[in-house]
């Protein structure tokens, strides 16, 4: 399987991956090219135009900051989330794209940027066309892109002659789950000993453990920020940061949990709303797989990291290795898409990557994880995305603790049995899919269903 850990769990900013990481990876790669081809100079005007999705909902989810952020030559896992706010005042300020030598190239966001309402393009609902001009107004070269779920972006050449992974030969390529069990099985290797190899056959083996690490600190640090944030969240909703007050609650009254047996409920629906906070304001997060679902993983990794006894670095590199492995099932034979297939793409991937990952760190055994894993899903599917007002907020925030919460659950459950169970995770990827394909358009993450029509936006 070509995909890389660090493509599943990327670093950027909120509040979508789709939406918003996607679309400035794809407006960076443009101008790379551009520069590429000998055209930067020539370039006068740039254009942009945005299809399904990205139109319908990308006021709400940032893709109009994050297209001309790209434009910039911002990078999501580089970008200061603190300068966001200057960087776009000055462009609608001058109506022009600075770079970074200071060349200025005319944009104006109301003329430049077009929100294409109700118009599609067929390989994807997430789509944007770019295009350059010269000063005659003739056009020097024009992309088409597809930003496809958890950052990921492709071309339209790239979807019509997708290319294969050259120079990567992993030692142990996997295609599906029974795959996957079944080598792990055969060389007696865990899930996350066979990803970790896998890795570095990409990847410096030196590398790999402390790039894991890393991942893992960004996260605690979206779950720190979050529990000291306080305030409204953008975006006109006025919807109230909750982990702030939670956090304190639960510091000042540490007695509470030697009465209630399910505190730590508490703080795994801390750590969740924490990270997803921050997302929705923009802050940095992890993509795992997603930014709508960054708070999943985080939240059932903190919770082995504090209340698992035992808990170690070796356990995190572990945890994340696993997840990554579910993922990257979920990612080829399926889809990480909301706009493709529906919150189940993401709530439901992180929720099936987070509980096979936490079954793992238990000690349970392939069987088991794969069993956890599917139990994930399972109680997922259909699972739809109509977020209110286009925005990451109600009800994506409160979603990542009720997705974190299963993933707990279903990680117990596999443990308890011996991972024969009646549903196999291929059975129930395959069933997301399909659902998915089935899911009408309007609970496919454009708020024309849904809570996005039956609840006031005001």
């Amino acid at each position: 399987m070509s995909l890389s850990i660090f493509d599943l769990f990327k670093i950027g900013i909120g509040p979508s991956s789709s939406h918003t990481v996607g679309p400035m990876v794809a407006a960076q790669r443009f101008m790379q090219q551009l520069d590429e081809a000998g055209s930067l100079a020539r370039t006068k005007r740039l254009h942009v135009q945005l299809y399904g999705s990205l139109a319908m909902t990308g006021k709400g989810h940032a893709t109009d900051t994050a297209v001309m952020l790209g434009l910039s030559g911002e990078r999501p896992d580089s970008v200061d989330p603190d300068a966001v706010a200057g960087i776009i005042d000055g462009i609608r300020d001058r109506c022009s794209i600075q770079l970074k030598d200071g060349t200025e190239i005319a944009f104006d966001p109301e003329q430049d940027l077009r929100f294409n309402f109700g118009v599609s393009l067929p390989a994807h609902p997430n789509a944007m066309r770019f295009e350059a001009l010269d000063e005659a107004g003739i056009q020097l070269a024009e992309l088409v892109c597809y930003s496809v779920g958890g950052g990921f972006v492709v071309t339209a050449d790239e979807v019509d002659n997708p290319a294969t992974e050259q120079g990567v030969a992993e030692p142990w390529p996997f295609n599906n789950a029974d795959e996957l069990m079944s080598i792990a099985e055969r060389e007696g290797m865990t899930i996350a000993e066979l990803m970790l190899a896998n890795e570095e056959s990409r990847t410096p083996a030196e590398e790999v453990r402390p790039r894991l690490l890393q991942i893992w600190q960004a996260m605690d640090e979206s779950i720190r920020r979050g529990c000291h944030q306080s305030g409204e969240l953008p975006g006109g909703l006025h919807v109230r940061r909750r982990a702030h007050e939670l956090y304190r609650e639960l510091m000042h009254k540490p007695e509470s949990a030697i009465s209630d047996h399910l505190a730590v409920i508490d703080w795994v629906d801390l750590y969740a709303l924490a990270v997803n906070e921050e997302n929705a304001a923009g802050g940095r997060v992890v993509t795992a797989p997603t930014n709508g679902a960054a708070g999943v993983i985080p939240a059932v990794l903190a919770y082995y990291d504090r209340f698992v006894p035992g808990s170690s670095d070796e356990g995190v590199i572990n945890f994340l290795a696993t997840a990554a492995a579910i993922g990257m099932l979920y990612k080829r034979n399926a889809s990480i898409s909301a706009a493709e297939v529906g919150c189940q793409g993401e709530i439901g991937v992180a929720c099936s990557m987070a509980a096979g990952a936490l079954c793992a760190v238990l000690g349970g055994t392939v069987r088991q994880i794969e069993n956890a894993a599917e139990i994930g899903m399972e109680h997922n599917l259909g699972l739809t995305c109509d977020p209110i007002a286009g925005l990451v907020q109600v009800p994506c925030i409160e979603r990542n603790t009720m997705g974190a919460v299963k993933a707990i659950n279903a990680a117990r459950l596999a443990l308890r049995g011996d991972g024969k169970h009646f549903v196999s995770l291929d059975s129930v990827i395959e069933t997301m899919r399909q659902t998915g394909a089935d899911m009408q358009d309007k609970y496919k993450e454009t708020s024309t269903g849904g809570l996005a029509v039956n609840v006031v936006a005001c």
